[in-house]
């Protein structure tokens, strides 16, 4: 049985307790560590690469939404909260799921076995946060198909919505896998997966066709060096 590496944040040590204890029964949860701030929080993520949290949301200097807007990647999240009005915003940003405080044993079973279901369906496939304005969204990088330079800001297109993320093309260009991402002109990049077709217009530039409707035009430099990954 894989082990699924867990992280406990929680400003309140008697919080971070609990949820250590109702951990016991579950032989399949590998406690990695614990933090009680987003600070020691994204340390431990970036050294140790867990595949789940249980997060709190309201925590002290950085709130449980902040820590996760700083990730490049974000793992698998359970909210947890005392507040209603953050279970209704774990709610609407698609949380793994979210415990309510103090946890209740049959509810905290019931979001283990969610973990394990939805971890065990799961490929690769990285994610992030994003705060837009007042709402929240966990993203995944293979459901972006466009992604457009905003001044200091980039907007990112995916399942027929956009959203603004505070990062430079060229931050961006540098993270994400060149494999699957292309930066077709100064200010956009597109998921090569989404293509419908490419063609050759009269500048003698190519224009992209997306299967999400886009229609696109490539510089002439990244004309050549889509032509020379043999993609036309």
């Amino acid at each position: 049985m894989k082990k699924l590496r867990v992280l406990i944040i929680d400003d309140e040590r008697m919080a971070r307790q609990e949820v250590k204890r109702l951990l016991i029964p579950y032989p399949d949860m590998e406690l990695i560590g614990e933090a009680k701030n987003a600070d020691e929080a994204a340390m431990q993520i970036t050294d140790k690469h867990p595949d789940l949290l249980f997060l709190d949301i309201q925590m002290p200097e950085r709130s449980g939404f902040e820590l996760l807007e700083s990730l490049n990647e974000v793992p698998e999240v359970i909210f947890t909260t005392a507040f209603d009005e953050y279970a209704v915003k774990a709610f609407e940003v698609n949380a793994l799921d979210y415990l309510m405080k103090p946890i209740r044993e049959e509810r905290f079973a019931l979001a283990i076995e969610k973990v394990r279901q939805k971890l065990a369906q799961q490929t690769s496939d990285p994610q992030i946060f994003v705060k837009d304005r007042q709402q929240f969204h966990f993203i995944k990088w293979s459901k972006v198909h466009l992604i457009e330079s905003m001044d200091n800001y980039a907007r990112l297109y995916f399942e027929e919505k956009n959203v603004f993320l505070k990062s430079s093309l060229n931050q961006l260009e540098e993270k994400l896998d060149a494999s699957i991402f292309f930066r077709i002109n100064r200010s956009q990049i597109i998921n090569l997966q989404f293509i419908q077709s490419i063609q050759i217009v009269p500048n003698g530039r190519l224009q992209i066709n997306l299967k999400t409707g886009e229609v696109l035009e490539v510089s002439d430099r990244q004309s050549v060096k889509l032509r020379s990954m043999g993609r036309i």
